[in-house]
This record gives C-alpha cells, sequence and structure tokens, in this order.
C-alpha cells in the first residue's frame, strides 16, 4: 500500500520558513534501511514515521531520520508530526503522547494553534580548555570571534557575546564533523525581545545547518534559564529560514512551543513492507 507522506514546516507560521519535515504515518514499522533510504530521497534535515500504540501509556511510536542518521531526538520532526495527526489525520485528544528513544514525549496543543513540546531537559557541562578540541576556532570558520565558553551535553554549545558574532559564523563543515558531537550550537543574547538566539551546524549526521533545531533548545532553555535568572524565555534561530520558539524551564523538563503549517501532501508507493 502506497505510504503517507507530508512535508510540514515547523516553527513556523507560513510556508518557507522554519524547518521542513516530513512525516510518514504507518500501521506498521518498515524496514529501518527502507525508512532510511526514504529519509535520504527526501533530503531533509529529519523525516518522521510512526506507528499507532494500542493499549499503551503512549499514542504512538515515534523514530526521526536524518539523511544518514537516526537520531535520538528531534524537535521539529515532533511538531511536524503532531501537526499532521492534528491538522490532516483528525487526532482527536488535547495531547499526544509519542514513545520514543528519548522516552515519552507529550505534545499539546494550545487555544490560539500554538503546538507545545514537552521534552526532556539536557542541561550542558562547562569544558575547560584542555577538554575540547583543538581544531574549534578551525571548525568555527575563518574570523571566528573567540567563544567565551564551550560546553557539552549530546552537542557541543559555543557560547558568543553577541547575535552578530553568530550570524557572521561561517563554518568548516569537514572540521566540525571531526569534533566528535553530533551538532554544534552557537548561540549568544539576543537583540530586544529576544532572550538568545542560535545556529546549529550537524554535518556528522548529513545535516550541514538545520534550519530551527528543537532538540537543541534542550540544552539551551535550562543553559539561558541559569544565566538570565527566568524560566520562560523567547528564542530566535538565526538559519536563513528563521524560526520562532516559546520556551520554559520546568525542573528536568522542558515545553519548546512554535507553530507549523502544511507545505506538501503526497504518497509513497509501492515501498517494501516490514
Amino acid at each position: 500500500m502506497p505510504v503517507p507522506i507530508y512535508q510540514i514546516d515547523a516553527f513556523a507560521r507560513h510556508a518557507f520558513a522554519g524547518n521542513p519535515a516530513a512525516v510518514c504515518p504507518l500501521e506498521a514499522w518498515l524496514p529501518a534501511e527502507t525508512m532510511q533510504q526514504v529519509a535520504a530521497e527526501n533530503n531533509l534535515a529529519e523525516t518522521a514515521f510512526f506507528v499507532p500504540l494500542a493499549g499503551e501509556e503512549a499514542d504512538f511510536h515515534l523514530r526521526w531520520f536524518t539523511p544518514t542518521f537516526e537520531i535520538d531526538l528531534c524537535g521539529h520532526a515532533t511538531l511536524a508530526t503532531a501537526h499532521v495527526l492534528w491538522n490532516e489525520l483528525g487526532f482527536a485528544k488535547p495531547e499526544i503522547v509519542f514513545q520514543s528513544q528519548s522516552g515519552p514525549l507529550r505534545v499539546r496543543r494550545e487555544a490560539d494553534g500554538r503546538l507545545v513540546l514537552d521534552f526532556p531537559s539536557r542541561p550542558p557541562r562547562p569544558l575547560a580548555p584542555p577538554e575540547y578540541p583543538s581544531v574549534l576556532m578551525q571548525a568555527l570558520g575563518p574570523g571566528a570571534a573567540a567563544p567565551l565558553a564551550v560546553l557539552a551535553a549530546r552537542d557541543l554549545v559555543v557560547e558568543f557575546a553577541s547575535a552578530a558574532e553568530v550570524l557572521a559564523l561561517t563554518p568548516d563543515f569537514a572540521a566540525l564533523a571531526g569534533l566528535g558531537y553530533i551538532g554544534l550550537i552557537a548561540t549568544a543574547p539576543g537583540p530586544e525581545g529576544v532572550d538568545f538566539v542560535s545556529r546549529f551546524f550537524a554535518p556528522e549526521v548529513g545535516v550541514p545547518e538545520d534550519p530551527v533545531t528543537g532538540s537543541a533548545h534542550s540544552t539551551l532553555i535550562p543553559f539561558w534559564a541559569a544565566k538570565l535568572g527566568k524560566t520562560e524565555l523567547f528564542a530566535r534561530q538565526e538559519s536563513a529560514r528563521g524560526g520562532e520558539l516559546w520556551c520554559r524551564l520546568r525542573g528536568d523538563r522542558v515545553d519548546i512551543g512554535g507553530y507549523a503549517v502544511t507545505y506538501l501532501v503526497g504518497a509513497l508507493p509501492n515501498l517494501p513492507e516490514a
């Protein structure tokens, strides 16, 4: 049977902004190799696949694939999947619970249509200079400003003094891929009205620069909440497409809110079955 496919612009209020993700509802899992091939063919930062769960605490089991890698946590593709369920497939509950490699993930829909991800908090730990690779400045690219701090969780976090320094980065992607982390988050305080900005680079998993990265905010939210002394924050990811994120720290969990729009609806015929 043909597999439905949706392309959703996540963390965006209109098409051609935010981060595009593909979403494929399944009745049963396809072979992992097939799902990876679909993700590579889509050539988007993430393709999400989900199957229904009957009689379990979660509503669906959710998996995410970059063009080259099955990843453990993805925010924008989770937001996109929830958007598909509510806006394209008629899911009726006010909250969706996904089972995933990162445990149960909840998404709720607010009155104005904003979707809010309930994700684990992943605070970064500071790294002393000898702990991070000497190739870091090469990886950040020519003319990069000196970081204020380097930290790490799943991803490497590089703090800069200003949004302008983050925007000016022209990374060396080959050097970035050798740093030993899934991705590198560059971040700084935002301009007026924005608590912090970021960019996210993950050439190691086939995503040179991700337009908007929900999972990176699992790390950015506790980091900036501690620095700014507040638990509710507004963030922008300053890629070419750009994205807006409404953030909240709740102990060992974070809320990551944003909008999503449907760009494309189609089908994948004749895929091999599990």
